[in-house]
């Protein structure tokens, strides 16, 4: 069986499922009560994303494995280390303020957008799948995500010093999805051929909140294949608490 598309696979499946637990943390905590069920949605939405693909590497882990127990979604997301999460450094990021969260929401959806409908093309029939019902979701994202960054950007001048702020703290972590590892580039994704896209998407919206993107950043890399910032631990501390506590728990 192909390491490399199940590594690709449980990289798709870290970066939906990381920052859907960040989104999670806003839940009884938004701005209003709108926003407070929208974030929480789409949490959601990306809970889900990341389940279908860890149900996936499951069954190619399990096809592949010739010793130990059988692989489960439940024990990809629970009982992997900090090394072996292959996620994006930027969705462990911390959620900071409604700017920061949603400025992080907005990079991620305008990247994942793009990254879905080229894999809906993938020579592999499960992952193109699995793509072609997650754009539907990830559309309402980019749009709920885009018409935020644009609202604050453009609005008062607290809301565009605090997006200002956000651009900051994530832009040095926008560079990493556009980096291939090894499995990416195996698997048959060309992230490299995303950026001129996605830079030009961002800059559109962007010019509309009137905001600059940070010149001259250094870009931090390393989260695909398994170097993350210390968010992650702390992020994992209580994703996984339950289940290393209890070992099998059930709902």
């Amino acid at each position: 069986m192909n390491d490399s598309l199940i590594n690709y696979t449980l990289h798709l499946a870290d970066s939906a499922l990381i920052l859907s637990q960040r989104n999670s943390e806003w839940c009884g905590h938004g701005p209003v009560l709108e926003q407070d069920i929208a974030i929480t949605n789409i949490s959601l939405d990306l809970l889900g994303q990341a389940r279908y693909y860890y149900q996936y590497a499951a069954n190619l882990i399990n096809q592949s494995a010739e010793t130990g127990g059988p692989a489960t979604e439940d024990s990809l997301a629970y009982l992997r280390t900090e090394r072996e999460f292959k996620n994006l450094l930027m969705v462990e990021q911390p959620n900071g303020d409604w700017a920061q969260t949603i400025l992080r929401q907005y990079f991620f959806s305008q990247y994942q957008y793009l990254l879905l409908e080229q894999l809906q093309n993938n020579k592999d029939e499960q992952l193109a799948a699995i793509a072609a019902k997650s754009v539907k979701e990830t559309t309402y994202h980019l749009r709920w995500s885009s018409e935020w960054v644009i609202r604050l950007g453009d609005g008062t001048e607290e809301s565009n010093t605090r997006m200002n702020k956000a651009l900051t703290a994530i832009w040095p972590y926008t560079g990493e999805m556009f980096l291939p590892a090894a499995y990416e580039t195996e698997a048959g994704a060309d992230v490299a051929a995303l950026k001129d896209l996605w830079l030009q998407k961002v800059n559109a919206v962007l010019d509309e909140a009137t905001l600059t993107i940070p010149a001259k950043t250094f870009m931090h890399t390393g989260g695909k294949n398994g170097v993350h910032t210390e968010q992650l631990g702390f992020i994992l501390t209580d994703l996984q608490y339950l289940q290393r506590a209890y070992p099998g728990a059930e709902w």
